[in-house]
């Protein structure tokens, strides 16, 4: 069976894009660090780096290549998807925590890109501000990966966005509910209707409204409202997250009951499409923001969001280090 071949588009090869832009150092900061375009390719090729594990392929193009990892916010599926990731690509990852570096000691972030930028050749951070992965960025000199801040999660929408694809096709022109906190996974689905050109619908509780920036761009895409069941009226994917995001602990009694309206359930489900999935970036609190019976369901889809994690995070890796990857081997 012939291996998939990640190429360029036919206009970016022959304007010379992957010779003059790519090959410059390209940060992953933001869904909107990547064109529509580049957007697409990477899901594609995730796609199909999922398929070539699926049939039991070897595709390792980042030989002696070094992913440092940066967690100031714990993780699960980040660290495995990104370690494991990189492994599967032929390269290796080093988990750094503030624990056992001289970030815990109040080194500089701007100190530790230089120094990493020397030893490494990508580097992952997940962490609390945003402003420091961009402060970490302008003064890294390899590329970096957003794994996380409080204003957004784009390689989570790498994985949704590649999970809606393989269940449901093209999500532009699709509607999208999300329902619950206005958090920084809303703001990335708001930073993806843009980019993929589709409606979003946004439940939340007064008070707690995504990025007010974020709401004017996504202007003519996005509708913000406070009934979840509206949110949820033939839409063909619902999402939603923990009501309680890390750091944010001791709001959780208040959070809880501002939020009490907004758990998906089956009567929410039941607004949707017959066809409609389900999704939560995980870890998942059965019985506050999701039903049991949503997310064990037969329309949820949250086992394979999961894993895409690895697949998107491959292709988005690959594509920051090669551009125009190698032929699959």
């Amino acid at each position: 069976m012939r291996k998939p071949v990640w190429r360029p588009p036919t206009e970016c090869r022959s304007s010379g894009f992957f010779s003059e832009t790519i090959m410059k150092t390209r940060h992953f900061l933001s869904l909107f660090d990547l064109t529509p375009t580049e957007l697409q390719w990477v899901l594609q090729r995730a796609r199909e780096l999922k398929v070539l594990r699926q049939q039991g392929g070897h595709y390792a193009p980042l030989p002696g290549k070094v992913l440092g990892m940066i967690f100031e916010k714990a993780s699960t599926r980040t660290r495995v998807s990104f370690e494991a990731g990189m492994a599967q690509l032929g390269g290796s990852a080093i988990f750094l925590s503030p624990h056992d570096t001289q970030l815990g000691r109040g080194e500089p972030i701007e100190d530790t890109a230089r120094v990493l930028s020397g030893m490494v050749d990508l580097v992952m951070i997940r962490t609390f501000e945003h402003a420091r992965v961009e402060r970490f960025a302008a003064h890294s000199t390899v590329p970096v990966i957003n794994g996380l801040t409080d204003y957004n999660h784009p390689c989570q929408l790498l994985a949704d966005l590649q999970t809606f694809i393989e269940h449901r096709g093209d999500i532009r022109g699709r509607t999208v509910a999300w329902i619950g906190d206005g958090n920084n996974m809303c703001n990335s689905y708001l930073k993806a209707a843009i980019q993929c050109d589709f409606q979003l619908r946004i439940a939340v509780a007064p008070g707690y409204e995504p990025n007010a920036e974020l709401l004017k761009q996504a202007a003519g895409r996005v509708i913000l409202l406070r009934d979840p069941l509206a949110a949820a009226r033939d839409a063909d994917l619902v999402a939603t997250d923990v009501w309680s995001s890390m750091g944010k602990e001791a709001q959780q009694q208040r959070r809880a009951r501002d939020f009490a309206g907004y758990r998906v359930t089956a009567e929410i489900m039941a607004q949707a499409k017959p066809d409609a999935i389900f999704l939560h970036c995980l870890p998942a609190h059965r019985g506050e923001e999701v039903g049991a019976e949503v997310i064990d369901g037969p329309q949820s889809r949250v086992w394979d969001e999961a894993e895409n994690r690895l697949h998107a995070q491959k292709a988005l890796m690959e594509f920051l280090l090669l551009g125009e990857a190698a032929p699959v081997a």
